[in-house]
């Protein structure tokens, strides 16, 4: 199975960066806690100096909201959502021991990271693209919508849209849960430094699911448009 950003994201967005993780071998009971807590801290030790809305790398998502027609204050990135929820409350929700560790790295980076179960996905392809308006997203209340003509979203190769306006909400059918055991990690930037942090997060996530045996096996790539393929769920 292949996951890629289609050519026409890529042209309209040449500030993005993006990789891409797989790994195999799940374990729901793995305990991420401590790399949670660490990343956590992390994050909130900037938020102690600004408020994630003056982070660049949060603006840079805000600036690509407004340029698709989105209003950034009412569709945030899942990375700004962690953030702004982690500076008013003081924490993280616990869901999964593999979504809180990528839900604490995205706000320690600063950039969405997306977590799905490999094996709820219809191959044989994966597509960061624009909505042909057709596609099913079902949500985590099992409600079922379709994202508009032009929206971004992952969609698969059965026209199953796995997000909502891109980085702003993930679907609630290719969760991570108790029955999860093979999953693709995905990560993107738009900020400046983004070449530099999207291979900083792929190494966080590897090495914190190797710490506790969260998953085994974990292959990771950076995705360009002269390399937009990443192989996975094999």
């Amino acid at each position: 199975m292949l996951f890629r950003h289609a050519d026409t994201v890529w042209a309209g967005h040449p500030g993005l960066t993006a990789g891409a993780l797989s790994a195999r071998g799940v374990d729901p009971a793995a305990a991420t806690g401590d790399l949670v807590d660490a990343y956590t801290a992390r994050a909130l030790a900037r938020l102690a100096d600004s408020a994630e809305s003056a982070f660049p790398e949060v603006l840079a998502w805000r600036r690509t909201f407004a340029g698709m027609g989105l209003r950034p204050t009412q569709y945030r990135c899942a990375s700004e959502s962690l953030l702004r929820r982690l500076r008013r409350t003081g924490a993280l929700p616990r869901i999964h021991p593999v979504v809180d560790l990528c839900n604490a790295i995205s706000a320690a980076y600063a950039v969405p990271v997306a977590v799905l179960d490999a094996d709820r996905i219809t191959g044989p392809l994966l597509e960061v693209r624009p909505a042909a308006g057709d596609e099913t997203y079902e949500d985590f209340g099992g409600a079922v919508e379709h994202p508009a003509a032009g929206e971004v979203t992952f969609a698969d190769s059965a026209g199953r849209a796995h997000a909502r306006r891109w980085t702003h909400r993930q679907s609630g059918h290719s969760a991570v849960g108790p029955h999860t055991r093979r999953i693709l990690v995905v990560t993107e930037a738009m900020h400046d430094g983004g070449a530099r942090t999207v291979p900083l997060v792929l190494d966080a996530v590897a090495a914190g699911l190797g710490a506790h045996r969260a998953a085994s096996d974990p292959v990771a790539a950076l995705l360009t448009p002269s390399a937009p393929e990443f192989a996975f769920g094999g």
